[in-house]
């Protein structure tokens, strides 16, 4: 058995990073940007009210009169100039004309026809958005990034109708065993009911990969080989059971005559040691544990990093945190064990009584795998310690 880290090691050894493509703004939620985008030009391109109220030459004072000599409105700039005496009526996102610096706001002012009388409580802002006060003609938005609402809306403002982000990562899912049917079937007396592949499905649209679940593919190498096939062109291969040393567990040894390279086979963690992986037709293979929670767990670890290696966000472990522990942990044995548990309300983590890799109710109660490192000491109620959102 190898270490989590040096397995994970591995698995981004076997990551290859993907190809851009453009795509249109509207369908970029989500995506990675794959280069940096540069604004063509400033924002605002002009210096613009940031209220309503009139254009004026400063220094101003209480009690001064003006002479109003237009109207200016976003996307309607006036044309003119000002001088001294004269003011213009302007509203929210309008440029400022020429010849003016200050927005006195309308609350401030009185006006009798075109001539305005400014009160006598008047602020000292200027109300005057700046040129460039957003950004200016060759900022970039940095790559890679995963776009979020605000990224799509600050790319629309410097003018990009399109964006190259890179390709999906296509994961074809691929279950094993005899005892498996899909939900809505009818099982045997002695069948279960397929469950990891709708989690993996999941979990990998949610990190940004195209998930292909494939049929169940029974416990023969040729249907095994059959389903397998099946898989060509894709980016990443997950297999779910078979990967254990049983009369029955296929995996490895099918892959092997396809031609797969394989990098390691167990791993020292609880849940999920018998987790393999490798290089097949050209895609990362991951042959992931038969059990629910093992199945899950992996995934966290292992999937979903190797797809946010090929997106280009860097090859970095699942992201952890640090909480109190609620109450005394015996200590750990020689495999990292990931325990399902769940973050209370006053910051602490509480470890589940039962964590036995088949319990898939338990992991659906926890928010949090609560992080025994190898050999840990046993740890007593207050410590902190690592934990892995869920």
């Amino acid at each position: 058995m190898i270490p989590v880290e040096e397995a994970l090691a591995r698995v981004f050894a076997l990551c290859r990073p993907l190809p851009a493509e453009t795509v249109p703004l509207d369908q970029a939620a989500g995506r990675v940007l794959a280069a940096p985008l540069r604004a063509g030009r400033d924002q605002p391109p002009f210096a613009a009210s940031a209220m309503d109220g009139y254009a004026l030459q400063d220094p101003v004072q209480s009690g001064q009169k003006f002479r109003v000599i237009g109207e200016a409105g976003a996307g309607h700039g006036f044309a003119g100039q000002l001088s001294a005496g004269e003011a213009l009526r302007i509203f929210t996102g309008a440029p400022l004309p020429q010849g003016a610096d200050r927005v006195v706001i309308q609350e401030d002012v009185q006006r009798a026809g075109d001539i305005i009388t400014l009160g006598d409580r008047l602020d000292t802002a200027t109300h005057v958005r700046p040129a460039g006060s957003d950004f200016r003609a060759g900022d970039a938005v940095s790559a890679p990034r995963r776009l979020r609402p605000v990224d799509l809306a600050l790319l629309a403002a410097m003018n990009h109708a399109e964006l190259p982000v890179t390709r999906r990562p296509v994961v074809a899912i691929i279950p094993t065993g005899d005892e498996l049917v899909m939900p809505g079937e009818s099982p045997r007396a002695d069948q279960i009911t397929a469950s990891n592949g709708f989690a993996l499905k999941a979990m990998i649209e949610g990190e940004g990969g195209e998930a292909r679940l494939l049929p169940i593919a029974r416990d023969s190498e040729a249907q095994l080989r059959a389903v397998l096939e099946l898989a060509r062109g894709a980016d990443m291969i997950v297999t779910i059971g078979g990967a254990s040393v049983g009369d029955h567990d296929l995996v490895a040894p099918v892959t092997r005559a396809l031609g797969a390279e394989p990098a390691f086979y167990r791993i020292a963690m609880r849940p999920g040691k018998p987790l393999m992986a490798g290089r097949l037709f050209d895609a990362l293979l991951l042959g992931l544990p038969g059990n629910p929670v093992s199945s899950i767990v992996c995934a966290h670890l292992f999937v979903l990093p190797a797809l946010r290696a090929m997106l280009g966000l860097g090859a970095w472990p699942a992201p952890t945190r640090s909480a109190e522990l609620a109450e005394d942990l015996p200590a750990n044995g020689p495999r990292a064990h990931y325990m399902r548990a769940r973050l209370e309300p006053e910051g602490r983590i509480r470890a589940f009584a039962r964590q036995d890799s088949a319990l898939l109710g338990v992991l659906a109660e926890a928010d949090a795998l609560l992080i025994r490192p190898v050999q840990d000491a046993p740890r007593r109620a207050g410590e902190h310690v690592r934990y892995l959102p869920l």
